[in-house]
């Protein structure tokens, strides 16, 4: 709840009339030949002398201004003790109370004469409406949550806009940790944007991932994450998804390679050394020794490592990947044919790969497809995967999309595959938080 929100309820109540003065009885002229048609509505809305003299408007004025709260309030308290009371005098002195609460920063005493007043009967239903909304909002902001909801919700139910408090609402049953409830009802509204073809607002999204996080939820907190990246890409979002995927009980650790291309390629930014020399080993284990030299080079741009019981496995990493990079560079194409002979395509793919790490996508394109039609044996898919994401890295989405969509599995490769088609799908520009 914002403090402009709550500024806005001191606008509400000026601007009905909260400063108005009260008629006296007896006070009201009244023409002789009108005298029996005015009557009844003189006498509706007037308040007696002993009434008036206590709540007269010039008189609460100056207390007001000179801040004398507990003499206003002792005024009001008086007058309410008058017999037989009217409708309209019991109006008057809600009216009263709202002001004086609201000027004193006595939020009880506002809500009091705000409720006083909303069932009267003699509010206009524009009137009624906004001040419903400002009994919500005062509840919301004193955290008084089971009242917010009520009042929020009556809102709803009176003016046919529901949608107006929903945000609050929510935030109202998270707040007084009814997790299960705020859960819900985040859910409807995420699959209600959908249905609309609309993203689901950024607040809503992150108010998903919080109840996963109050309530440790570690899925639940995943698919929120995962929202936010597909409606609202950022490499924080990116960095995070990636890395929490590999958290997963399920997760497959042969894929940390695949994993480590993604993060370099959606969070480049949130890459810090240790990635890059986990991309680099990586990389050098597998054989991809140009990607791996792109990486160190990356962990270290100015060549030089420093001193630390590591810095021996780093050169050594470094040592390997600059010369087989430089051997790549100048012999790649002499392992085509010996690859092409092998019963198993896995060689081919690797092989093709290698050229994407040198820019050479249509070739390296081509022979990934090769080895996945002569057949892999250990982990086809996983073939597949890595052409689903070369496809992309070479702007040939369509295609890529395609592949990728055949792709499942538990153990990330299905996340990565997902993944990758998100990336691809991003938007020009996100979508402005909501």
């Amino acid at each position: 709840m914002s403090h402009i929100r709550l500024a806005r309820i001191s606008l509400i109540l000026a601007a009905i009339g909260l400063n108005a003065a009260p008629a006296m009885l007896g006070m009201n002229m009244v023409h002789a030949q009108d005298k029996e048609k005015a009557a009844a509505p003189a006498q509706a809305d007037t308040v007696r002398p002993e009434i008036f003299k206590l709540i007269e408007t010039k008189q609460i004025k100056e207390l007001l201004d000179a801040k004398n709260y507990a003499e206003v309030k002792t005024r009001i308290d008086t007058a309410a003790a008058t017999p037989n009371l009217t409708p309209y005098e019991s109006f008057v002195l809600n009216q009263l109370r709202a002001q004086l609460g609201q000027t004193s920063g006595d939020q009880q005493m506002t809500v009091q004469g705000l409720e006083g007043m909303i069932d009267s009967g003699r509010l206009t239903p524009e009137q009624k409406l906004k001040f419903i909304d400002a009994v919500g909002s005062l509840y919301y902001s004193s955290k008084d949550y089971d009242k917010a909801i009520v009042w929020f919700n009556r809102y709803g139910a009176e003016s046919g806009d529901t949608a107006k408090q929903r945000q609050f609402i929510i935030r109202s049953y998270f707040l007084k940790d009814d997790f299960a409830s705020a859960k819900t009802e985040v859910q409807k509204d995420i699959a209600a944007a959908k249905q609309a073809g609309t993203a689901p607002s950024k607040d809503t999204l992150n108010l998903l991932g919080n109840i996963g996080i109050k309530t440790k939820d570690t899925a639940l907190y995943l698919t929120a994450v995962e929202e936010l990246v597909r409606y609202y890409p950022s490499e924080d979002y990116w960095f995070d998804l990636l890395n929490r995927t590999r958290g997963k009980k399920t997760y497959a650790q042969r894929l940390d390679l695949d994993m480590a291309r993604l993060k370099a390629v959606a969070a480049p930014s949130k890459m810090e050394t240790e990635d890059y020399l986990e991309q680099a080993e990586l990389a050098s284990l597998g054989g991809f020794f140009t990607e791996a030299k792109i990486a160190i080079d990356k962990a270290y741009p100015n060549g030089t490592i420093p001193a630390g019981k590591d810095k021996a496995a780093i050169t050594k990493i470094r040592d390997t990947a600059t010369r087989g990079a430089a051997d790549d560079a100048k012999n790649i194409d002499s392992g085509i044919a010996s690859a092409q002979k092998s019963k198993d395509g896995i060689g081919l793919v690797n092989l093709g790969y290698n050229y994407i790490t040198l820019g050479q996508f249509d070739k390296g394109i081509d022979l990934m497809k090769q080895g996945i039609a002569k057949g892999v044996s250990k982990n086809p898919d996983d073939a597949k995967l890595r052409l689903g994401y070369a496809l992309a890295m070479a702007g040939k989405k369509e295609e890529s999309i395609k592949l990728l969509e055949t792709i499942q599995g538990d153990d990330g490769r299905g996340d990565l595959a997902r993944f990758w088609i998100m990336y691809q799908n991003k938007p020009a520009a996100a979508p402005a938080a909501k």
